[in-house]
């Protein structure tokens, strides 16, 4: 892709001591079920966030809705390499992670259209669901507070000593974020079972990172708090898989946090209100025709003969059932009675 991933090495310090920098590690090599799996996973994300862009166009969702379109590798290779009890928890532009998570299309997509069915009962909304249950912690619409929130998770997983880790995902617009930083500190300070994933999507709420930002190699963010870190395709799902399998075993060998920067990139504005004009649409184009995560795994599959057309838009025809029948729910379960604004409030 235009950014490739760099490879890190050990860096030194003002005190003369060395800091590891691992190496990003080769993409793995993926067997037909897995490369399978893969791209249904992604094509489940990419149509589901389709139809709920077309729900937001007809009314039937309401308030903020960030979609994932393009961004599909990232969460769908590091699900790969994570193992039962590891967390997750990220920002707003969450249902791709949520899918990923296992979490059913069904409840998100309620979720979206404020139904009694959804995840948070129809309360949450887009930013705000939760699945205790599959290890989902948010959907959070403050940027950057969940950082703190999944260095949380990890302090109690410390505590606990259960060996689950706490990937904590945000983007390069958060990464200018005070309490990331804070976060940074603790999470190195008292070693940490967390891996912050940054989903450089380029451009966070509108604004190139080129402009914004002092240091674009976010891998680095993490330098004066002895955090290391690694670039990483995240347009291609075996790269995100690899880099996954070594950080989290990183932090379940007791070294602390680690820093993963994922070179994505969405194909829509930063929310359905964002026309994105300060991107040409050729440079969209060109990530979509030479980059896209899913035609990358169709291409990689009827090269090795693994899946015929016919097969693959097969699987694609199960995925869009999937779908269609979570947006019938969505658009026809009850809504919250009124007495629920009551619950699940902490007096």
């Amino acid at each position: 892709m235009a950014q490739a991933a760099r490879k890190s090495s050990a860096k030194t310090r003002a005190d003369g001591k060395s800091q590891p920098y691992p190496t990003a590690p080769k993409p793995a090599d993926f067997t037909k079920e897995q490369e399978l799996a893969a791209y249904r996973g992604m094509l489940l994300i990419r149509r589901f966030e389709e139809k709920a862009g077309q729900l937001y166009g007809m009314g039937f969702i309401g308030g903020f809705c960030h979609l994932y379109i393009g961004q599909e590798a990232v969460v769908t290779g590091l699900k790969m390499a994570m193992a039962d009890g590891d967390q997750m928890i990220t920002a707003y532009r969450d249902h791709g992670h949520m899918l990923a998570m296992e979490m059913s299309p069904r409840g998100v997509m309620a979720e979206l259209t404020g139904r009694r069915g959804g995840y948070s009962k129809g309360k949450g909304g887009s930013m705000h669901m939760f699945s205790k249950e599959k290890n989902f912690y948010g959907g959070h619409g403050i940027v950057g507070a969940q950082v703190s929130l999944g260095t949380g998770l990890a302090f109690a997983n410390r505590y606990r000593d259960n060996s689950a880790v706490s990937l904590t995902f945000f983007g390069d617009g958060a990464a200018n974020q005070g309490q990331v930083y804070e976060s940074f500190n603790m999470a190195s300070l008292w070693k940490l079972p967390v891996i912050y994933v940054i989903e450089n999507n380029r451009y966070a709420m509108g604004t190139s990172v080129a402009r914004s930002s002092a240091e674009t190699d976010f891998s680095q963010r993490g330098a004066s708090f002895r955090i290391p870190g690694i670039q990483v395709d995240g347009m291609d799902v075996r790269a995100v898989k690899s880099a996954g399998e070594l950080a989290l075993e990183h932090c379940r060998t007791g070294k602390g946090p680690i820093i993963l920067e994922m070179l994505t990139y969405r194909y829509r504005g930063h929310s359905m209100s964002d026309p994105a004009k300060y991107r040409t649409k050729e440079e969209v184009q060109k990530m979509r025709s030479e980059h896209d995560p899913i035609e990358q795994v169709k291409a990689r599959v009827i090269d090795k003969k693994w899946a015929s057309e016919d097969e693959l838009k097969a699987i694609d025809k199960e995925v869009r059932d999937i779908v269609a029948d979570s947006a019938d729910f969505a658009q026809t379960d009850p809504e919250p009675d009124a007495s629920e604004l009551w619950t699940d409030i902490v007096h």
